[in-house]
């Protein structure tokens, strides 16, 4: 629990208790940054308030890619069992968007029900229509990985004037309400279908500010021979760097996300390894929810002052009475004029302001000389939030993290590999011999013993420095060999004996074949005549 002094003293406020970081961030976006974006219409301009679902919601994961690219059967692959709604084909099959969620029983809500269910946070979507609502359900199924995350799948994006004409909807604007509350945006792409059509690329452009929750998949890999799949991954490469301006490299995981046998197993362990990887990163989502909450709430904190920043100067510059007309034009051309006076007067960050030319076709529809004026009380009320109130949350982020047990996502896919001889990496590297009764050391111990001979042991043990001197010819850095040491030397007496000597050596082998060395040595690596020693 924690709680902090509301800032305006007048008011003589009694000091605010939230149980909750959700509870703090509903408290705080109603209080002190609602008003701003009221004030000077935010929500026309950018994005629909928050309501409490926003924040009291499980982590979501947003599918987008063109059609065929295995959306729906990566979903089916999660959840391992079919979803109300389901059909996977060739040809564009999914035409909707379907929310999967978790539910006692299956069924499927429409659309238009959807949005007037306070308990889904989905309500905001209505200001897109029938024609969207009518292509919008929620499938429902109880089913343990949609205990903790919702998944939502996407139309495939279609090519030329069919994705403009035929939805009937912004789709890229669906897109982008999406994008701002989900927590992770997973893009896919088919092996064999990798052009970027004009339209996915707008669909990836209205993806900005949020790069963070990006991550690429490259499905159905297992169709191609690994020359073509490295000239494949180095094209999609290329073809990401010119559509998503940010200097790091985007993610990119490899494989073949559905139950069918592997066309071509050559890159087998990859796509195992791959796997593991995003099957992490989505785990982490119920984790890190409350922080990514928060930084969402910051992001859009820091839009909406620039926005009452930019809907102010315009209301400043417009007439009173004459000429409003010819100064909306004018000032409508000059907007990018004024985003680098703000930037300037204010100290904020090209990066921080909206898209220009969005932003001027948005003011075409609207009355400037109905706009607000600075209002400075708003203002520092944000401030004051992102100074102060965000900084105490922090602090009850980091408080429910250590006093609950750490969530992950539990069942479908994820716990397929956790246990068992097809856990990842099983029997491979420090887990080689794990089924074995014979020590796996003992099958190279002639050699690692003659080895040992040379180094002169005195009672049968060879000291630090003699096999300091053998070990460094591996010329692997001095802090693996001295984890090595630790992990070889069982009885701790600074020497190896032969058996310790032909560990250390298999120790050795392990890391250079490029597998991780064991925090702590394994049952079945411990030499056989000191398994009963006591560690």
């Amino acid at each position: 629990m924690f709680s902090w002094l509301g800032t305006d003293d007048r008011r003589k406020k009694e000091p605010e208790v939230f149980q909750t970081v959700s509870d703090g961030l509903k408290k705080l976006y109603k209080t002190k940054l609602l008003p701003l974006e009221e004030s000077y219409k935010f929500h026309e301009f950018h994005s629909p308030a928050l309501e409490d679902a926003d924040f009291d919601n499980k982590p979501m994961v947003l599918l987008v890619g063109q059609y065929s690219t295995g959306k729906t059967s990566f979903i089916r692959y999660l959840l391992e069992q079919d979803f109300p709604g389901m059909r996977i084909g060739p040809e564009p099959t999914t035409d909707s968007f379907i929310a999967v969620m978790h539910g006692d029983t299956e069924g499927v809500i429409p659309g238009n029900a959807l949005v007037v269910d306070p308990k889904k946070p989905f309500r905001k979507l209505n200001a897109f229509g029938n024609a969207f609502l009518n292509r919008f359900v929620c499938a429902q199924l109880p089913n343990p990985v949609l205990e903790s995350i919702s998944v939502i799948d996407t139309p495939g994006i279609l090519s030329g004037e069919k994705q403009r004409i035929s939805r009937g909807y912004d789709f890229a604007a669906v897109l982008e309400w999406f994008a701002e509350r989900v927590d992770r945006i997973i893009l896919l792409f088919d092996a064999h279908k990798l052009d970027i059509s004009d339209e996915f690329s707008e669909v990836i452009k209205a993806l900005k500010n949020h790069e963070d929750k990006i991550r690429v998949v490259l499905n159905k890999a297992d169709q191609i021979e690994t020359q073509q799949l490295m000239r494949v991954y180095g094209a999609l490469m290329w073809s990401l760097g010119k559509i998503v301006n940010t200097p790091e490299v985007i993610r990119v995981y490899i494989g073949s996300f559905w139950s069918h046998p592997l066309l071509i197993p050559d890159n087998r362990k990859l796509f195992e390894a791959e796997e593991q990887d995003l099957f992490k990163d989505i785990q982490s989502l119920p984790r890190n929810a409350a922080l990514r909450k928060l930084n969402d709430l910051i992001k859009r904190a820091r839009l909406a002052k620039v926005h009452a920043y930019i809907i102010s100067s315009l209301k400043k510059e417009m007439p009173s009475v004459f000429g409003k007309e010819n100064k909306k034009k004018e000032l409508i051309g000059a907007l990018g004029d004024i985003y680098k006076r703000i930037e300037r007067e204010h100290q904020i960050s090209p990066g921080d302001f909206p898209n220009l030319k969005k932003m001027q076709d948005q003011l075409q529809a609207q009355d400037l000389t109905k706009f607000q004026p600075l209002k400075p009380k708003l203002l520092e009320a944000v401030d004051d939030m992102l100074a102060n109130d965000i900084a105490g949350l922090m602090v009850l982020v980091r408080q429910e993290e250590t006093q609950r047990p750490n969530p992950v996502v539990k069942g479908g896919a994820f716990d397929g590999t956790l246990d068992g001889p097809f856990g990842h990496g099983y029997g491979e590297g420090a887990g080689e011999g794990i089924d074995e009764a014979e020590w796996v050391v003992a099958r190279d111990k002639p050699a690692y013993d003659e080895i040992f001979y040379t180094l002169s042991p005195v009672n049968g043990k060879v000291t630090g420095a003699n096999a300091k001197k053998e070990m460094v010819k591996s010329k692997l850095p001095n802090t693996v060999l001295g984890k090595i040491w630790k992990l070889a030397d069982i009885d701790k007496d600074g020497m190896l004996d032969d058996e310790e000597f032909a560990l250390a050596n298999h120790l050795i082998k392990v890391k250079l074949e490029g597998h991780e060395l064991p925090s702590d040595l394994p049952a079945h690596l411990i030499p056989p005549s000191k398994r009963k020693i006591p560690e």
